[in-house]
């Protein structure tokens, strides 16, 4: 199989992966003492991956698959906010990992501050109320997260660089010994 359909055929399975953890994601009840809409950010931790791994253009597909799923699954709203949310912190996310040399849970934690500003402020446009009034909530939530999704993606990237050597993925960036 040539390396270009075997990276293709790995990105579709990064985002059916992202698809799967946001629906498991969506079964979980609601915590009563987080605010309405609060999720774990699950499916950031194959973006975040994607990002590191595929390249930007690809782990922003991924996010924009998400949001699509999120629109048909949980409405318009919801749809947009995972689709501006996923976007932006996909593309903290990549920024932090190609500039920095941070830990994978200061990029979790960059890109679920990201993804809760987004939303707070697709929020506000769409509705007008007083979303920002979640921001304290949501930036310790981000904080708690972002720690949780970059320590499940530490201790997963043995095993997921090495499915990717299958596909012809072998270092950071989406670079290949064959490019």
């Amino acid at each position: 199989m040539k390396l270009e359909t075997r990276r293709i055929a790995f990105i579709g399975l990064l985002a059916a992966l992202a698809i799967v953890f946001s629906f498991l994601e969506g079964l979980l009840p609601p915590l009563p003492f987080l605010p309405h809409g609060a999720k774990l950010g699950l499916s950031n931790i194959v973006t975040m991956f994607a990002a590191g791994t595929t390249g930007i253009f690809s782990a922003i597909a991924i996010a924009v698959i998400k949001g699509i799923f999120a629109f048909l699954t949980r409405g318009v709203t919801a749809g947009i906010m995972s689709l501006f949310g996923g976007i932006l912190s996909t593309l903290v996310m990549w920024i932090i990992l190609k500039k920095t040399k941070a830990s994978l849970s200061v990029v979790g934690v960059g890109g679920a501050l990201t993804h809760n500003l987004a939303q707070l402020t697709t929020a506000f446009f769409l509705t007008r109320a007083a979303a920002f009034y979640y921001a304290p909530f949501m930036l310790i939530l981000g904080v708690i997260t972002g720690l949780l999704t970059g320590a499940v993606l530490k201790i997963s990237l043995p095993p997921l660089m090495k499915v990717s050597k299958h596909f012809g993925i072998e270092k950071a960036g989406g670079k290949t010994k064959h490019e």
